[in-house]
């Protein structure tokens, strides 16, 4: 190895070794930590900040406040985060639209990769298709078998332009090869009424959202979106499963901090997550609302909002989707 690379790597310890002690020496956390959520109280978003944000104040002995910043699909709340001093004391936790929006929107202030550091996966958020009972169909490939049959003809309601929702219902007809009118609404509760009125046929509903329906027989539900079958559902086939092998939706929060946030604050902030994450009531708590809790370590975050970023600004530039 070359003695300039030996240098670079001695100081790269040294100055990491330095940081580790002012972060030491600072007591961080020492004051309250505002944890950003770019949505309304009471959605998928907001229960699971506040529940991990509830553990998390135990653990660290400060107060964590959620901060609900809603609007401009999500970025209003991110942007305030990617501005704000990266010492640990600001973060955020996106909306399901974080890894979509730079497909959608070219004038975004802030870039969703450089401008955050990943700290932890929080929760994901399986979808559930399901139709109105008038539909001829009991299976997703009963489902699709339909649609070609009648190609056209049905409908799916879409929660807002380049919601989870939407993108699942494009990615069905594309893998399908189906035609399916899509019908755009404001909000999953407004999708919903329309579903059990029957003015629509299908729609990729959070399962919160729709499994009392289900239960009351008002709709059925044909299958998850997951690539496995839900805790409280097992009952209720994956998409991959029932008909379209491959197929994998997932809504997911994960919590971010402004890039340059100090390392050693960053993995002090997953560790005790992971352990929030891990707690009986946690689990619980999440299994109830239809979330999965998440974890594992930053790089695997930063990895996989990469990967959906992919993902999903291929469909959005194949099928056409532009932001309103």
């Amino acid at each position: 190895m070359k003695t300039s690379a030996l240098l670079s790597i001695a100081a790269f310890a040294s100055a990491f070794a330095v940081m580790s002690q002012a972060i030491a020496q600072s007591g961080y956390p020492n004051r309250p930590i505002r944890l950003i959520v770019p949505a309304a109280p009471g959605g998928g978003t907001d229960f699971t900040a506040r529940t991990i944000g509830q553990h998390l104040s135990e653990s660290i002995g400060q107060t964590v406040i959620v901060d609900n910043r809603p609007g401009a699909a999500g970025n209003i709340g991110v942007e305030i985060a990617a501005k704000a001093n990266p010492d640990g004391y600001t973060l955020v936790m996106p909306i399901t639209s974080f890894p979509i929006n730079p497909s959608l929107y070219s004038n975004l202030s802030f870039d969703t990769v450089k401008d955050f550091s990943p700290i932890v996966l929080a929760s994901s958020a399986p979808l559930l298709i399901v139709v109105n009972p008038s539909v001829q169909a009991k299976s997703v490939s009963e489902l699709i078998a339909l649609a070609k049959a009648k190609p056209g003809q049905l409908n799916y309601a879409n929660s807002g332009n380049g919601t989870t929702a939407h993108l699942a219902g494009e990615l069905l007809k594309k893998m399908a090869g189906v035609s399916i009118v899509s019908v755009p609404y404001k909000g999953g509760g407004p999708a919903v009424l329309d579903l059990i009125a029957g003015r629509v046929q299908i729609y990729f509903s959070t399962i919160p959202a729709a499994i009392n329906q289900v239960k009351a027989g008002k709709l059925r539900a044909l299958a998850v979106s997951t690539t496995d079958r839900v805790g409280l559902i097992q009952d209720i086939p994956t998409v991959a499963e029932s008909g379209l092998p491959g197929f994998e939706v997932v809504g997911w929060f994960g919590i971010f901090a402004p890039a340059g946030t100090p390392k050693p604050v960053i993995a002090r902030l997953n560790r005790d997550i992971n352990t929030a994450l891990r707690a009986p009531d946690t689990q619980q708590r999440f299994a109830a609302h239809g979330l999965i809790p998440g974890g594992g370590a930053p790089e695997e975050l930063g990895k996989f909002l990469r990967s959906e970023m992919t993902k999903w600004g291929k469909l959005i530039r194949e099928v056409g989707i532009a932001s309103n």
